[in-house]
């Protein structure tokens, strides 16, 4: 037995694996009687407050129509030269012209330009992005490796707050949220960029 199994068969000794029906049944029984959503509005306002938060975390947020996509990511993507790491599902027409490496493996995302992606959901309240790894995202690798990550966000997946967010997700699936590019100002307060994933974000609001 190798080390790692052994210290998962440990792992699974201290907490017995569940089926997936009773993990189910238990998420159902939390209770939320709580504040579900601190802003009220329609989705334009909702779309503004989420691109507002966004920019806070200094990302670059551009607000598209949907239909421009194909022409706006490319446009994006022409100031940084190479090629861009896609998921398998991203769909074809939006980096039309762009070179792109669809599917790459981790050991290849490092010499790469940057992750093209989209999301499962957004959340104007916190200005965060969720992606739960589905077709159009890809493994978190791909998320977190490369330098520059430019993120799709439609209107309709942006909600307005956090419970009525993690309500359209499934509990089962692999989650990362993304708040901004990323920093850190743990050694002596100094902000340093690009540690634990890309230093620069690109967000699409597409409309």
């Amino acid at each position: 037995m190798s080390a790692r199994e052994e210290i998962l068969r440990r792992i699974e000794r201290a907490a017995p694996s569940r089926p997936a029906a009773e993990v189910a049944a238990s998420y159902d029984r939390i209770d939320r009687n709580y504040l579900r959503r601190h802003h009220e509005g329609d989705e334009e306002s909702t779309v503004g407050l989420f691109a507002a938060r966004v920019a806070d975390y200094r990302a670059t947020v551009l607000r598209v129509p949907a239909a421009d996509l194909p022409s706006a990511i490319p446009g994006r993507l022409s100031a940084r030269p190479g090629a861009y790491a896609v998921p398998a599902g991203l769909p074809a027409e939006w980096t039309a012209g762009v070179r792109i490496v669809r599917d790459p493996a981790a050991g290849d995302l490092d010499g790469l330009a940057g992750a093209v992606t989209g999301c499962a959901v957004a959340i104007a309240e916190t200005g965060t992005i969720i992606l739960d790894h589905g077709p159009d995202q890809g493994p978190r690798a791909l998320s977190l490796v490369p330098d520059f990550h430019l993120i799709v966000v439609r209107a309709g997946q942006i909600a307005a707050d956090v419970p009525e967010a993690l309500e359209r997700l499934d509990p089962l699936r692999p989650l990362t949220l993304v708040s901004g590019p990323s920093a850190t100002s743990d050694i002596e307060l100094s902000r340093v960029e690009g540690v634990h994933g890309p230093r620069t974000l690109d967000v699409l609001v597409a409309q």
